[in-house]
């Protein structure tokens, strides 16, 4: 049984027509490479392994789907249709060229960059040219930013026509072999943003950490920046506005990987829900069983509330607003509830679910990553409690709480 959203008359006939063919891709031409062995030494789909997937999908015409020829974006509403399909196999995103990061820069470099940032950093991303790494995270053990990028310690200079940057960055998704970058540095104004082509001597990769995610080609590596020069227009807006434009990227990207994990998700609970139909076990199909029907009912609830929380937030976004505290909300809720199904699923397949026999433990993993990616669920939390004292003292117009 699927649980994929039904069609939703608020679409466009455009968005529901390409997300119907994005599923089709998927389903029938990119799962089939889910067993393909072209894989790093950290169980990465390799370079070549994607080119071949982006070629197939520019063939099918389901390349970057999100943005139209004209270079405008779909809805938020409407990409969400488009980019749950897409995450219906863990190679999906890569495929079709909605994964993280490249999904986020895109959008970020399309709000913000200048015509020449977009001509030659932007262009190659969209047509699937190019991979590209956002360099914001630096070493816990250093002290540097984190979930709180107010710590950032990488420092960025002028110097003439250019900017020096010298710092250490870490857990940098896609390093390792893209060609693009987006590096965040701090000047005495404030935070910086840059585009910088890779690789560059300047920017050396130490290592790339074994991980329990494996579906981003380069994994996550920690690298050290050393007199990096850049010039002065490949700065995003002027110095000091870096974390605006952060700001910029920040909700949607989190609402775009809540999208791509439900898809993830659905196709778990489709893989468990035809074992427990199939399966028999004391005399009876699985299914039948109270404890194991309830877990694929379970499911079910936490998918359709995901869905619910995706198109809320979307509608947030396509109405104007930010979406801050939305798009946190979402976040929390979707990537806590995608845990709980991903987890049910492993439980009802048993060994089976544990295995990589199926794309099940695949799913279990990435999951248990996203809970941490662009932000824990407690930074969240924590962001959002500080909104209810701010609101508080707004509506009550109290500057501290009474005894």
């Amino acid at each position: 049984m699927s649980a994929l959203p039904s069609p939703d008359q608020r679409l466009s006939a455009e968005a529901t027509a390409l997300a119907g063919r994005v599923e089709r891709f998927v389903r029938d031409v990119v799962a089939p490479y889910e067993t393909d062995p072209r894989r790093d030494h950290h169980d990465c789909p390799t370079d070549d392994l994607v080119a071949e997937l982006r070629a197939r999908a520019r063939e099918a015409g389901v390349l970057t789907p999100h943005i139209r020829p004209d270079g405008s974006f779909l809805s938020h509403r409407e990409t969400a249709a488009v980019l749950i399909r897409s995450g219906l196999s863990p190679l999906g995103p890569l495929a079709c060229n909605t994964a993280a990061p490249d999904e986020g820069n895109m959008f970020l470099l399309a709000k913000v960059g200048s015509p020449g940032i977009r001509e030659r950093f932007l262009d190659p991303l969209v047509a699937g040219r190019a991979r590209s790494a956002f360099f914001m995270t630096e070493p816990a053990a250093e002290g540097g930013a984190g979930s709180d990028p107010s710590m950032m310690i990488t420092t960025c200079r002028p110097d003439g026509n250019h900017w020096v940057i010298d710092g250490r960055k870490a857990f940098i998704t896609g390093a390792a072999g893209a060609s693009i970058g987006i590096v965040m540095a701090k000047a005495a104004e404030g935070a910086c943003m840059f585009l910088v082509d890779l690789p560059d001597p300047a920017i050396r990769i130490e290592r790339v950490p074994n991980t329990l995610d494996s579906s981003m080609p380069g994994g996550h590596a920690v690298v050290t920046i050393e007199g990096l020069r850049v010039p002065a227009d490949q700065m995003l807006g002027s110095a000091g506005e870096g974390f605006q434009y952060a700001q910029v990227r920040l909700a949607s990207a989190r609402l775009t990987h809540c999208m791509r994990w439900t898809g993830a998700c659905l196709r778990a609970n489709e893989i468990a829900t035809d074992y427990a139909n199939r399966r028999h076990a004391f005399g009876k199909p699985l299914i039948e069983h109270e404890g194991v029907g309830f877990m694929l009912a379970e499911n079910l609830i936490d998918l359709k509330q995901a869905e619910l929380m995706i198109d809320w937030c979307a509608g947030i976004l396509d109405g104007g607003a930010p979406g801050i505290a939305e798009s946190s909300m979402a976040k929390v809720a979707v990537s806590e509830g995608l845990m709980r199904i991903a987890d049910r699923c492993v439980q009802v397949m048993g060994g089976s679910g544990v295995t990589q026999d199926t794309i099940v433990e695949q799913v279990f993993r990435e999951v248990r990553a996203f809970r941490i990616y662009d932000g824990p669920t407690e930074v969240h939390k924590w962001s959002l409690a500080k909104k209810i004292r701010r609101d508080w003292k707004a509506r009550t117009g109290q500057a501290e709480a009474r005894a």
